[in-house]
């Protein structure tokens, strides 16, 4: 199935054996990949880099769960029985959206119609994003960082609204962070990619945050340079694009949807590998490494895609940001009212 609703808002000796053997099973513990045709072979640019532009999605996983649920144990991919249970989810998802009429008693809600959303078109075949550690759980968090949350994770996701600053960096349009950002979400998973010689750009699609990598070896900028995104630096692998980032600002976002979560701090080194696998598929990696707020560094993985028509659209996030206006200014009126009746 494949479709793609608007939202709105990638004879040898025993010590060879056993490297290409551990290779294999880094691979595989990533992502199943759909198998490619024996005839593709990695595209390169016209200056000889391995070709990865174009849009791509993490749509397919929208809904796979961060950490796995304990049922399934170490199992990081689905049984072919429980695919099939799943395509028919999807299938059944994909007739809701297109029903344009509601039951007579259904509640009146806020949001926009289901076809407005954008759904899977394929089951996800992973039991979760956390693909390192084996069970796939983000691993405890230190002490010190068990109650460091901002915006809505400091309050249930129900910010007190008696500022602006009770809301997080993505409910205010400033950023979602870099692994927030890639994240499988509701909507808005488009990650644009284009190359130059010496660089590689990546541009999401939800806040329009682009990031410009640098290729060509030079060294990371200084630490008193520091931002929401972080100072990326890229080198190939044989055909993976690999991305180290430092020089984040700290206590800003998450290694989670939206950036949302507990914040990461200033010491954040992130290793991401871009590897495409076929012409419409690329296996995506990201190690987060924070030893002020995890115990361990772990890694989250899946794959993007590419789809027919697929592209990234303006995201106008300031200019139809109501929800927090109203919220502000709805807590301002119930005060006014609290204020009144006193009087």
């Amino acid at each position: 199935m494949r479709f793609r609703s608007r939202g709105f808002l990638a004879g040898m000796s025993v010590a060879a054996a056993i490297l290409v053997l551990t290779a294999q099973a880094a691979i595989a513990q990533t992502q199943k990949p759909s198998s490619p045709s024996r005839a593709w072979t990695q595209p390169k640019t016209p200056w000889g880099d391995p070709d990865l532009q174009g849009t791509w999605t993490s749509d397919d996983c929208i809904g796979t769960p961060m950490n796995r649920p304990a049922k399934f144990g170490n199992r990081l991919y689905y049984t072919e029985e429980e695919l099939a249970e799943r395509e028919k989810q999807i299938e059944k998802q994909h007739a809701n959206d297109l029903v344009d009429t509601v039951a007579a008693d259904a509640r009146v809600g806020t949001g926009p119609p289901n076809h407005w959303g954008e759904r899977a078109r394929r089951p996800c075949r992973q039991t979760s994003l956390v693909i390192d550690p084996a069970n796939g759980q983000t691993p405890d968090l230190l002490p010190e960082a068990r109650t460091r949350f901002s915006g809505e994770a400091a309050t249930n996701n129900n910010p007190k609204a008696d500022s602006w600053e009770d809301f997080s960096y993505y409910i205010r349009c400033i950023s979602r962070g870099v692994v927030g950002s890639i994240y499988p979400v509701v909507y808005g998973n488009g990650q644009e990619i284009v190359q130059a010689p010496g660089y590689v750009s990546i541009m999401q699609e939800m806040v329009h945050e682009a990031r410009i990598i640098p290729m060509d070896g030079r060294s990371h900028a200084s630490t008193n340079i520091r931002n929401y995104m972080g100072d990326p630096r890229g080198h190939w692998e044989g055909n993976t694009l690999v991305v180290e980032t430092t020089n984040f600002l700290g206590g800003k976002t998450s290694a989670s949807a939206n950036g949302w979560g507990t914040p990461l701090t200033d010491s954040l080194k992130l290793v991401e590998r871009y590897t495409r696998v076929g012409p419409n598929e690329m296996r995506y990696e990201v190690t987060v490494d924070d030893p002020k707020t995890y115990i361990r560094p772990f890694k989250i993985g899946f794959p993007l895609t590419q789809e027919p028509g697929y592209r990234n659209f303006e995201y106008a996030c300031h200019e139809g940001n109501y929800a927090m206006f109203d919220s502000l200014s709805g807590a301002r009126a119930v005060e006014k009212a609290a204020a009144a009746k006193k009087q």
